[in-house]
């Protein structure tokens, strides 16, 4: 069983390496996914403060980590070399990272203020597809994902019906199927 003794706030893998990230930490940390164990390997990325969530891209095996509310960093896996990728849009927006999610080359951000989630390309330049926006009802959003179908999965509090209520909801073009209600 393997045990990261800190505050973490995002975990990915690819290929047999799990990569975390801790609150307040400039380190990528690097464990074998087989063995359970640390490896000697650490990324650091100087000038990142508070990672929230980090992502992989398969295809150009990319991590992407978000930055508290600066931003997102963009960390080479084969160089062990970073970016800074995408700063977040102005504070009069409020667009503020909460999770991450990958598709692809396509990465879906969701915001800790408001109901919408960002897509960008991630080939190259940073590149924002789409903004989606998500009913008002929604008051917080935890997560979101892209289905193979072009939907999208979202988990909130708040139901059209109920305040109080969780749940994950499947996002077609204009409206919204709740799938599953806690």
């Amino acid at each position: 069983m393997l045990y990261v003794v800190d505050e973490v706030s995002g975990v990915t893998v690819l290929d047999n390496i799990m990569y975390v990230v801790c609150y307040e930490s400039s380190t990528i940390r690097l464990y074998n996914t087989d063995t359970h164990s640390p490896l000697d390997v650490i990324i650091n990325v100087d000038g990142m403060k508070a990672p929230r969530d980090i992502v992989v891209c398969r295809d150009d095996r990319q991590l992407y980590v978000a930055d508290c509310d600066m931003g997102i960093w963009r960390v080479s896996v084969a160089h062990q070399s970073y970016v800074w990728w995408l700063s977040t849009p102005s504070t009069t927006d409020r667009f503020t990272i909460r999770t991450m999610s990958m598709t692809s080359q396509r990465l879906l951000v969701t915001s800790w203020w408001q109901p919408r989630l960002r897509q960008y390309s991630t080939t190259d330049r940073p590149q924002l597809l789409r903004v989606i926006e998500l009913p008002q009802y929604m008051r917080q959003v935890y997560h979101g994902v892209e289905t193979t179908r072009g939907t999208f999965l979202v988990s909130h509090l708040s139901t059209s019906w109920n305040d109080e209520k969780h749940a994950v909801s499947e996002l077609f073009s204009f409206f919204c199927c709740f799938i599953i209600t806690m």
